[in-house]
């Protein structure tokens, strides 16, 4: 049993000065005035020091995992280890769930991942399935990111699904004059960055992946609908064209991840799909590969959701800098970490903003350095799980 004071409490609605929060258990059991929650045996008080207590982070999109389990080329740490030390990292970050996005790729052009070889994807579901039944700090989810050309892989895909090892399931298509890589010049500088190619050969590397094989509709259908059954939100990739987004929309997907361009996103909103943007893009000031402006599109209010993508601290980051940068509300920059993720995959009930009676997902935000925010506190599930202490 926790009191909570001397906070300022981020609601859906707005910012509470002056209120103390109870958890009991593993819930929000009570929001009140200052020094109006009767004190109970047990209670532990912490002092929030003025910073925010805010809901705990949800991202959906982050494939932070791999880079823990394998960080360079041919170094694959031990997996245990990886997912561990991973999430003792994400909790710092008010990351308090966390959906790893493993790819299920047939191969890439850029550099070898044996974390995406198919052996080890699925030791890794396996793993973040147990820790729903083990001790862990934060709530691992798996997003199953599959690339449409994984013909061989849409058994093991399926058997999952069934398996209720998937939370959530997003079709990408990579190949290059669409898509993220639509501009194929982008295409041609990224595959450099990788590898030393020359342009003929580089030019053969496009001809094969614009030809290969790929799972039809009636296979993305068929698989939609088995995670339609199983209550599984569906997202589409990389969405480009407005024919596009109709044809994600026909198969059941809610959730348009990364859409290339403004007039895609805003299009993606009016037919009421949950638009995603990256949060490094923010921090960076626009896409890596020359995409769309995560910036620029929330000041037009076209994104409903941030994720981590590859760099966890950016979420907390980007909240900050979109709100003390432009003349979005604070409350509005932190329901695209909480609650508008919560409601993408249906657990909007139980997580995603601070209200009595839902689970008590609780971080502590101070700032140090006059304007740099830092997690000084996080709760789970009603437990205390991380306490920092900056010091002088």
């Amino acid at each position: 049993m926790y009191l909570i004071t001397n906070g300022r409490i981020i609601t859906e609605e707005t910012i509470l000065d002056g209120y103390d929060l109870l958890i009991e258990g593993d819930k929000i059991s009570k929001i009140d005035g200052k020094g109006k929650i009767a004190w109970k045996e047990g209670m532990e008080v912490l002092d929030a020091a003025g910073g925010y207590v805010a809901p705990g982070f949800i991202d959906l999109h982050s494939d932070y995992i791999e880079h823990m389990a394998a960080p360079r080329p041919t170094s694959l740490m031990n997996f245990h280890l990886s997912l561990r030390e991973a999430e003792k990292e994400l909790i710092t970050h008010g990351i308090t769930t966390m959906f790893h996005s493993l790819s299920i790729y047939k191969s890439s052009e850029f550099s070898h991942k044996p974390i995406r070889e198919p052996e080890n994807v699925r030791k890794f579901i396996e793993m973040i399935h147990q820790t729903h039944h083990t001790k862990h700090l934060i709530r691992h989810r798996f997003h199953a990111r599959f690339e449409i050309d994984s013909i061989e892989e849409v058994e093991n895909l399926k058997s999952y699904i069934a398996e209720s090892k998937v939370h959530l399931i997003s079709f990408m298509d990579h190949t290059p004059g669409q898509g993220q890589y639509r501009d194929l010049e982008i295409y041609r500088k990224t595959i450099k960055g990788y590898q030393e190619l020359s342009d003929e050969e580089i030019d053969r590397v496009i001809t094969k992946h614009q030809h290969k094989e790929k799972l039809t509709l009636e296979g993305i259908k068929e698989i939609a609908t088995l995670a339609q059954q199983k209550g599984i939100a569906i997202a589409s990739h990389d969405d480009d064209t407005l024919e596009k987004l109709e044809l994600v929309q026909s198969f059941g997907a809610s959730i348009s991840e990364f859409p290339i361009t403004l007039e895609i996103a805003k299009n993606a909103k009016k037919k009421g799909m949950l638009t995603v943007a990256g949060a490094p893009n923010v921090l960076l000031g626009g896409s890596h590969s020359g995409n769309l402006s995560a910036q620029e599109a929330i000041q037009h209010g076209c994104i409903d959701i941030l994720c981590s993508d590859y760099y966890p601290p950016s979420l907390l980051h980007a909240v900050f800098k979109m709100s003390e940068k432009s003349d979005i509300d604070l409350v509005e920059m932190f329901k695209l970490v909480t609650i508008n993720p919560a409601k993408a995959v249906k657990l909007d009930d139980q997580i995603g903003s601070i209200k009595e009676g839902k689970k008590a997902d609780i971080v502590i935000i101070e700032k140090i350095d006059l304007d740099f925010p830092v997690i000084t506190s996080c709760f789970v599930d009603g437990r205390l799980i991380l306490k920092t202490n900056y010091r002088i």
